[in-house]
């Protein structure tokens, strides 16, 4: 029986893409220079987020319900957009911080700010972005080398495929240790521990 092997170039999605790049200051446009850092856990990136969140009482002491949605923060979210701009502070006068250029990414929002979210990536880079190039969609990224995908949440359960290290795929619900994720047309059960884009031992459908 062949596996199939999902990797980083058969879906487009080379390093070199980027997570995020850090804006120029003579431009809003991205440069990469860069492969991303080690991936950083979500509790070290809302502390991160946290330590360099604005001055102002909307912002600061964040509840653990968003004060413009009312969801929970921290949340998972993802990219809606094929690029965005993410600001250093909620409004279109701040200067852009970096720029996300993949589609579908998983974001962790962190604080909200009337139509503006706070956003960290997976290594802990982001800023304030506007609301509208956001999508409620949860998706992860593979965060260990050859993940395997299962017909059931089962290790001995039929091995479907396996995804490289950086991949991005869509996810449909969790349990605890597991979740069901779909990534280059194959769709099957994950580690849960293995990707980043869900909490420890969270669970949806």
């Amino acid at each position: 029986m062949r596996i199939a092997q999902i990797g980083l170039f058969a879906l487009v999605l080379t390093p070199l893409q980027g997570v995020a790049w850090p804006a120029t200051a003579q431009t809003t446009d991205a440069i990469p220079a860069a492969t991303a850092a080690a991936a950083a856990t979500a509790a070290t990136a809302a502390a991160v987020v946290a330590a360099q969140a604005p001055a102002d009482p909307a912002v600061e002491n964040q509840p653990h319900l968003g004060p413009e949605t009312g969801f929970p923060l921290p949340r998972y979210v993802s990219l809606r957009a094929g690029e965005a701009n993410a600001r250093r502070g909620p409004s279109r006068s701040h200067r852009i911080d970096w720029v996300f250029a993949r589609r579908n990414m998983p974001l962790m929002v962190v604080a909200e700010y009337g139509h503006w979210r706070r956003v960290v990536d997976q290594d802990g880079a982001g800023g304030w972005m506007h609301y509208s190039l956001l999508s409620g969609e949860r998706t992860a990224i593979v965060e260990v080398p050859m993940l395997p995908i299962y017909a059931r949440p089962d290790v001995t359960s039929t091995l479907r495929a396996t995804a490289e290290m950086g991949v991005t795929g869509a996810l449909s619900q969790c349990r605890p240790g597991w979740c069901l994720m779909e990534v280059g047309g194959y769709r099957g059960w994950v580690d849960a521990n293995a990707i980043w884009g869900v909490d420890p031992g969270e669970t949806f459908d």
